[in-house]
């Protein structure tokens, strides 16, 4: 295994899980699902407000910020982990927070990484959403097109053009272009 790839946790799903935790425990009534969310909100809240800033900065912010929460909120988990029944909604929420700990904490190391996958996962939904019409790619060279223009489109979006117009100027340069190929 590469020792440069670092597996990293997702802050937004941890919350969707105890999210869950607080719709099972019914309107009006308070449960830990809400601390842990009020926990997860203080270290959203740091992220918003470095948003913008430098990896380093963000780096050195997250060591004053959110290491202390995230050491208060770990203190937390392994208080209530094992007063709560594994199979309950808040126990499997619990478990999950517990088993991804570690990922979950890589990125207060590093300004470069984000606390969730969310701009990921926004930036892959046109494939999820089309993956059902690929099956009527017809054949595996239709495919290929179809990814090669994913991956132009997305590619666009990446480097902050509109993808129609980046479309435009590649689909018109490109046949001028002479292509040397060995």
């Amino acid at each position: 295994m590469d020792a440069t790839i670092v597996g990293l946790g997702c802050w937004a799903h941890v919350r969707r899980k105890f999210i869950d935790a607080q719709k099972a425990t019914g309107k009006g009534k308070r449960s830990r699902a809400d601390t842990a969310i009020h926990l997860i909100g203080k270290l959203y809240k740091t992220e918003k407000q470095i948003r913008h800033l430098p990896a380093e900065e963000k780096t050195r912010i997250r060591q004053e910020r959110a290491k202390p929460q995230l050491e208060k909120f770990k203190s937390w988990l392994d208080e209530n982990l094992p007063q709560v029944p594994p199979k309950s909604t808040l126990g499997k929420a619990l478990h999950y927070l517990a088993g991804q700990w570690k990922r979950l904490t890589i990125y207060i190391e590093d300004g470069r990484l984000e606390i969730d996958n969310n701009g990921i996962e926004r930036s892959i939904r046109p494939f999820a959403v089309g993956r059902k019409n690929w099956l009527f790619a017809n054949s595996q060279a239709g495919a290929k097109a179809s990814a090669a223009l994913y991956s132009l489109i997305e590619t666009a979006k990446l480097h902050g053009h509109e993808p129609y117009r980046y479309l435009r100027q590649v689909f018109t340069e490109l046949p001028r272009r002479r292509v040397w190929r060995r």
